[in-house]
């Protein structure tokens, strides 16, 4: 083993005692990775952003906690930030000049889009029947529903996403209960929660849709709904797929994806809701409230993978981030990490391990359960090509770096693809992959105030 130079040892020490107690208990469980990166060039770097970011530090050696591009761009060189106003690729640059694009940039575009047309084929291929977009009105859930035998009753994360103090809050918060008409059949009826301040101006607002995890619903996601509300958001939640107002007992969703497995006429796991969240757009811009250039999506586990899905397919979601949800499907296959993330919904992987005729749930079983109920997950559709077709908007992954649902190792390619697409279209700064160190499959205060941090940094005038 090569041991560290005394030089390195000197900053190690000095970083430990010195920068330590000043920045943090996140900097603490980064020596034994400084220790272990002797191989590597040493690279520690504080994170230029201000003071109201939880983050202390932006790149470091590798599995630490922030993973940052590599930097080739001359730091004189501006920054160009683009604004999706729709789905017709249509963009404006920050300033008034017109800029024009390098060859790598427009060839990346032309590939996202052409990833974003193929998604959008095989999403239609699977509708009940396409029909206008129409909004009914709903009334607020007293009792909402939760597929789970002890529902939670509170969650720590979401109650630390920072907050506005404003008297009488309650008084001051306008709520909305609506459904989007997104399809035919029962499954169409799109339940929509809407929170945001009474104002007496007519001013445009940013807007953060947000997604719930397995099992949960719109409700549970109260405490970062009247959060954002109360900072200027239009705060937006809905019910995903057979869950919550669509769910009618505590195994629907199971059932759901057993069906599609036997049946093949839906996709319950993650492609329907992202219908679902195309049409959601569709009817956030056309809302006088909301300003349609500054809509944020983000979620938790499945909702964070339903948050990825719908920005790599819609571009009016201009601000994006995954919370605990980004991973490799393919990777998974390839390399025998797929347990976690299908024991996370069993039930169809046994259905088709018994009609496949397997004694046990193997590699094979998987691939196929994924090309059933989600065509293209583990391949086209994989995080190495949609993850890329998200940039140039701002987009933070946020994971636990020890989850083993999302493997972090997954998350190479897609990072390394995702970086070169930033990087091509001059807008390295947009993108960043938060790892927390010790951290399962599991949403914590940081992540909340991070993702808090993001929307204000890019969304807020």
């Amino acid at each position: 083993m090569i041991k560290p130079s005394p030089s390195k040892k000197a900053l190690i020490i000095c970083i430990y005692y010195f920068i330590v107690p000043l920045y943090g208990k996140h900097i603490i469980i980064m020596h034994r990775s400084l220790l272990n990166a002797h191989q590597q060039p040493l690279s520690f770097t504080l994170s230029s952003r201000n003071s109201n970011s939880p983050s202390t530090v932006l790149s470091h050696v590798a599995q630490t906690m922030a993973h940052a591009c590599p930097r080739s761009l001359p730091t004189s060189e501006p920054k160009l930030s683009y604004k999706y106003r729709s789905s017709s690729q249509t963009r404006s640059v920050s300033d008034s000049t017109e800029t024009a694009m390098s060859p790598a940039m427009e060839e990346a575009l032309d590939d996202a889009q052409k990833l974003r047309d193929e998604f959008l084929e095989v999403l239609r291929s699977r509708r009940s029947g396409e029909v206008p977009l129409s909004v009914e009105p709903a009334k607020p859930v007293a009792h909402p529903l939760f597929q789970e035998a002890s529902p939670p009753t509170f969650s720590e994360a979401m109650n630390a996403c920072p907050k506005a103090n404003i008297p009488n809050f309650k008084d001051k918060l306008h709520e909305e209960n609506l459904y989007l008409i997104t399809e035919e059949g029962e499954q169409g009826r799109l339940p929509v929660w809407i929170l945001s301040m009474k104002e007496n101006n007519t001013q445009k607002r940013p807007a953060v849709v947000f997604l719930h995890s397995t099992n949960k619903n719109k409700e549970w996601l109260r405490p970062l709904l009247e959060a954002y509300a109360s900072r200027g958001y239009v705060a937006i939640a809905i019910d995903s797929r057979y869950h919550g107002e669509r769910a009618s007992n505590i195994s629907t969703y199971r059932d759901a994806l057993v069906s599609s497995w036997k049946k093949g006429d839906t996709m319950p796991f993650l492609f329907d809701t992202t219908w679902d969240l195309i049409k959601l757009a569709d009817y956030l811009t056309q809302r006088e409230d909301v300003d349609p250039t500054r809509i944020g999506i983000t979620g938790e586990s499945l909702g964070g993978m339903h948050a990825w899905f719908a920005a790599a397919a819609d571009t009016r979601y201009a601000v994006v981030v995954p919370i605990i949800g980004v991973q490799g499907f393919r990777w998974a296959i390839d390399n025998d990490k797929w347990q976690a993330r299908v024991d996370s919904i069993k039930p169809v992987f046994e259905a088709a391990r018994i009609d496949l005729g397997k004694t046990s749930i193997d590699k094979e079983v998987v691939e196929k359960v994924w090309d059933r109920i989600a065509p293209g997950l583990a391949s086209k559709f994989d995080s190495p090509y949609t993850i890329p077709a998200i940039a140039p908007r701002p987009l933070l992954i946020v994971n636990g770096a020890e989850d083993p649902r999302c493997p972090l190792a997954g998350l190479e390619i897609p990072k390394s693809r995702a970086c070169k697409a930033y990087e091509d279209a001059q807008s390295i700064h947009n993108f960043k992959l938060i790892a927390e160190p010790g951290i399962g499959h599991q949403m914590t205060a940081y992540m909340v105030k991070e993702a808090s941090y993001w929307f204000d940094q890019f969304l807020m005038p």
